[in-house]
This record gives structure tokens, sequence and C-alpha cells, in this order.
């Protein structure tokens, strides 16, 4: 497999995560924010499919989605909801990253920027909310 499809695929792992962890977030999340976490559950779920189109188009075989996530720390109230949305959107943000470094295929690469930008602003919504920062940083998804 070329670094490019493995990239990829770990794009899509990522993104099968945060279809499951928004699920999560949705169930602690504030009900204010009901309508901004079913918007980016809606986003991640696309961005899913086009990830899986995307790889099936280059011949490649997607990758199941685990059974189940275990979130990196307790979610039982808002607060930590919100964080987990942090965390996806960061993680996201890093997989893409990944893949616009490792495209070959203008396709591929023009994707990847846009999901990264994507995520980026989502991350940058969900720190705002939490008062936190800093809300945007200067390459999203660098280590």
């Amino acid at each position: 497999m070329t670094d490019q499809r493995q990239a990829v695929q770990r794009a899509l792992d990522a993104e099968y995560a945060a279809v499951y962890a928004y699920g999560v977030i949705a169930a602690y999340a504030n009900s204010d924010r009901s309508h901004l976490v079913a918007e980016f559950s809606a986003a991640h779920r696309a961005r899913r499919d086009a990830t899986v189109e995307l790889l099936e188009a280059d011949g490649t075989d997607p990758g199941a989605p685990d059974a189940a996530y275990q979130p990196p720390f307790p979610v039982d109230d808002p607060i930590p909801a919100a964080n987990l949305a942090v965390t996806v959107e960061s993680d996201c943000a890093a997989a893409w990253y990944a893949v616009v470094e490792q495209a070959v295929d203008a396709t591929v690469r023009a994707t990847a920027t846009e999901a990264l930008t994507e995520a980026a602003v989502r991350r940058a919504r969900w720190q705002s909310i939490l008062g936190t920062g800093p809300s945007t940083v200067a390459f999203p998804g660098r280590a």
C-alpha cells in the first residue's frame, strides 16, 4: 500500500472514531449545543463516506471501523464532552494533515486540505465554547 493510501486509511480510521465519539458527545453535551453536535456529527459521517469512496476509487478496500472506541478520559457531563470534541477534531486534523503531506494525487490533496480545514474550524468552535485557547493554531494538525 502506498504512503498516500495508508495516510488516507488512517484518516478514515480517525473519521470512524469521530463518528463514534460524537455519539458519546451527544449523550452528555449541553442541550444548548445539540444543534452544533448534530451538525458536526453529520459532517464526520459525510467525510467518512467520502473517504471510503476515495479509497475505493483508488482500488483500495477500505478498512472497517472498530466495534467500539474508548474515550481517552471519562465523559460524564458537558465539559468532558466538549473536551472530547476538541480531542476528536484535533485527531482528525492530524490525520488529514498527514494525508496532505503524503498526497501525490491533486484530488486527494485537495480533499485532505478541505477536511483538515473543516476539522480545524470545528476544533476552534469547541475551544471557543470551552473558553480555552488558543482557539486556532498556525498549522492545524501539525504536531
